[in-house]
């Protein structure tokens, strides 16, 4: 076992450091950009660490069941046979389950690639039950 700091601790620190030292320290504007441009693509390698294993388990197991293909299919291939069947019509929004499971994908990616993103935030809050449904 690996001791502190972690992976993602490590990349959070050298974000924070870019966002908090270099952007702000009067760098000129070239300068400033492509520290923006480095920190957001070590928060998004973070989250990615943190959220793709579990989202990836979930849309495996979604195709699976949506296809009924084969469980020890990996993930490129089920999402190659999903397109497939997409693309000759042999599947469409109709189909029960496919805009849940596209839906689901999306919201996973969303929350690696972009979970400021208001849509994604609307979409999280519409899905939360009611307090008073309790």
């Amino acid at each position: 076992m690996q001791d502190r700091p972690t992976p993602a601790e490590l990349l959070e620190a050298v974000a924070a450091f870019l966002r908090d030292h270099v952007v702000p320290g009067g760098a000129n504007s070239a300068v400033a950009f492509h520290a923006r441009v480095a920190a957001n693509a070590l928060d998004i390698a973070r989250r990615q660490m943190a959220l793709a294993p579990a989202a990836q388990e979930r849309e495996h197991a979604a195709i699976v069941k949506l296809l009924g293909a084969d469980a020890n299919s990996d993930l490129a291939q089920l999402n190659r046979m999903l397109c497939e069947r997409i693309a000759c019509g042999a599947m469409d929004l109709d189909t029960p389950g496919l805009a849940a499971c596209l839906w689901q994908i999306t919201l996973d990616k969303l929350a690696v690639d972009q979970p400021s993103y208001e849509t994604y935030l609307r979409a999280l809050r519409d899905a939360e039950p009611d307090p008073e449904d309790r």
